[in-house]
Parts: structure tokens; C-alpha cells; sequence
């Protein structure tokens, strides 16, 4: 791989295909066997990465590889994707992922806290949920994917037939770009690709920090909530198991 004065050289061929690997062969006994590659080519260029976006976007949690199993029916050991989050200081969130499809960027809120979504209806029900509207479609344009979980119907309280009943739905709302494995992805370049995509989703940040804002609620006060929103992206099979766009 190139150099960069940053540090930051982009994700080696190696990590994609170290999840490919994974992917055939999900067990303590590969890991074990290539935790090396998965500390040189994976943990490392994450960690560089986290060095060179520190003073813009803060520190960058990233997640362990273990999967928690105790409650699910599926039991393999290893997530199918390493991915690492941070948040800023209106509470949004800076999401990255890399996996055997490729990379994916995203920012936003993922989840909202009770508070948080009653005042993010509030705002959708009134003439700023039209410019949240314009907003989003203005994303999709761009080929952003919109996404954030949301009910099936509309909320209790709001019409079915509401004009905006499907932003009603969202206790979240997040943009997200998904990138095929290119050359770029194992350069330097990747990191302008990253921070480009980061920086993109500041209108969005600007309005959910505006009407929404991070949560009051002293449980979610508490403990750092970059370890909550998105999280739930990185297992999204939907996002995780397919790239969409090929920039």
C-alpha cells in the first residue's frame, strides 16, 4: 500500500479479504489461527484512521469483533465486519464499516431516546419537517442511502394519510454511502472519501440538532451514546450483506 504522511495508508487488500475468509470459515479456531492478519491489516489502519480524524471529529470507538450470542440463535463468535463510531457535539453520530462488501460511511441519529423522538415528531408535524423532507430526497439525490429504523404505521396520535406520515414512522435518521472495494479503498485516498462523506451529512446534523438534540434522559446522559447510535447499522444486514453504490 502507499505511504501517507498521515499515517492513514487506506484498508489493505488483505482486510477484505480476510472477511471473506471469515465469512467461509466463521470459527475460534480461523480466528485464532489469523487474529494476526486481523490486527495488522483490520485493528490497525482503524486505529491510524482514528489518529488522523481525532481533532476534527473526536475520538473513534472501535468495536470489539466478538458477537454477544448469549441471546440469539445464531452462534458464531465473529461479526462479519469491523466498524467504529464517533459523536459530535450535538450528539450526532460518525459511523464507519468495513466488511467483505466493501465500506460504508454514515452520520446521523440512529436511535432516538423517548424525549428525542417526541420532539423530532413535533418538529416533523410542522414546517420543519418540510424542510427535513427536501432534505432527505436532496441525500437520495446525491446517492445517499436515508435510512434510521421506523415503525410500520404512523405513530399513535398521527393520521395515517398524515403528508408525511413515512418521516413519522423513523425513531432514527441517519444518511449512509456504500462503497464497492476500488483501488481508492487501498490508498491514502480513502480518507478524503471518509471525511467528505462525513462532512456532507452536516445539514442533516444541523437540523436534527436544531429540533431534536441530544437526549435529556439521565440513563442515556450517562453513558456515551456513540456505543448506541448506528451500533445497530453495522448489523444491518441490509447494509452490511450488500454495497450500493460504487463511487
Amino acid at each position: 500500500m502507499p505511504r501517507a504522511a498521515n499515517g492513514f495508508a487506506g484498508f489493505p487488500v488483505e482486510a477484505f479479504r480476510f472477511y471473506e475468509q471469515l465469512g467461509a470459515d466463521n470459527t475460534k479456531a480461523f480466528w485464532t489461527e489469523h487474529k494476526p492478519d486481523y490486527d495488522a491489516f483490520v485493528r490497525a489502519p482503524f486505529n491510524s484512521l482514528a489518529a488522523v480524524v481525532l481533532d476534527e471529529f473526536g475520538p473513534l470507538h472501535i468495536f470489539r469483533p466478538n458477537r454477544d450470542v448469549r441471546f440469539s440463535s445464531d452462534k458464531t463468535p465473529y461479526k462479519n465486519h469491523c466498524g467504529a463510531v464517533t459523536e459530535g457535539e450535538g450528539g450526532e453520530a460518525y459511523y464507519l464499516q468495513i466488511s467483505a462488501a466493501g465500506l460504508m460511511v454514515a452520520s446521523g441519529y440512529y436511535g432516538f431516546g423517548a424525549d428525542q423522538l417526541e420532539r423530532y415528531r413535533t418538529a416533523v408535524d410542522s414546517s420543519a419537517g418540510a424542510a427535513l423532507e427536501q432534505l432527505l430526497d436532496s441525500y437520495r439525490r446525491q446517492r445517499f442511502e436515508v435510512g434510521g429504523s421506523a415503525l410500520k404505521s404512523a405513530p399513535r396520535g398521527y393520521a395515517r394519510d398524515h403528508p408525511r406520515v413515512q418521516l413519522l414512522r423513523h425513531k432514527g435518521v441517519y444518511v449512509a454511502r456504500s462503497f464497492a472495494d476500488a483501488k481508492w479503498v487501498h490508498s491514502p485516498k480513502a480518507l478524503d472519501r471518509i471525511v467528505s462523506t462525513w462532512r456532507a451529512a452536516a445539514p442533516l446534523h444541523e437540523w436534527l440538532n436544531r429540533y431534536v438534540g441530544p437526549s435529556t434522559e439521565a440513563w442515556r446522559s450517562a453513558r456515551n451514546s456513540t456505543t448506541r447510535i448506528l451500533v445497530s447499522a453495522s448489523v444491518n444486514a441490509k447494509i452490511s450483506g450488500r454495497v450500493t453504490y460504487a463511487g
